[in-house]
């Protein structure tokens, strides 16, 4: 690291601590020539993927994007804004540790309606709506039927480990 007073390369680490919530090192240092000290902050670079989309052009991945989009879903619905920023949290989580440089944005769009589904099943089928294009009523329908379906699934393999247990009781 160049010394910011006199350009000097050679400085020394005087001191490390960690900084931003465990997110950052801050390095306190020395230049060997002028003696200065100063302060440098080093955090990992992790790269979002680009999106694809599907006319095959390619975009930056920007949050504030999928924020918008989550938060007009979640219009006028019972859901804290920490649960909101916990999802897009797991979302930006999910995308980063794919490794890619690029992912289709159906996978980011489908990624949104799972965490959507997770906060509100109202959000998830407005989301769809927009995110699927439905055309008509009957494509509500299926999705609804679809979301009943999956939530129905859920259910019972939560209750099939209770089932067992009270089969062998009345058997007694």
């Amino acid at each position: 690291m160049h010394c910011p007073f006199c350009s000097n390369e050679e400085t020394k680490v005087i001191d490390s601590r960690l900084a931003g919530d465990g997110m950052q090192i801050r390095r306190r240092r020395q230049c060997l020539d002028c003696n200065e000290r100063f302060t440098t902050f080093e955090s990992a670079e992790l790269v979002m993927p680009r999106l694809v989309k599907n006319d095959n052009s390619r975009q930056p991945f920007d949050e504030s994007k999928l924020r918008y989009s989550m938060v007009r879903a979640l219009e006028k619905r019972p859901v804290p804004s920490e649960q909101l920023e916990k999802a897009i949290g797991r979302l930006v989580h999910k995308l980063r540790t794919m490794g890619e440089r690029e992912v289709p944005s159906r996978l980011v769009g489908d990624l949104v309606m799972e965490e959507l589904r997770a906060l509100d099943e109202v959000a998830y089928v407005r989301f769809a709506s927009v995110y699927r294009r439905f055309q008509d009523i009957t494509e509500f329908e299926e999705e609804i039927r679809r979301l009943q379906r999956i939530s129905d699934a859920a259910a019972n393999r939560e209750q099939m480990s209770l089932l067992p247990d009270l089969l062998s009781k009345k058997s007694r």
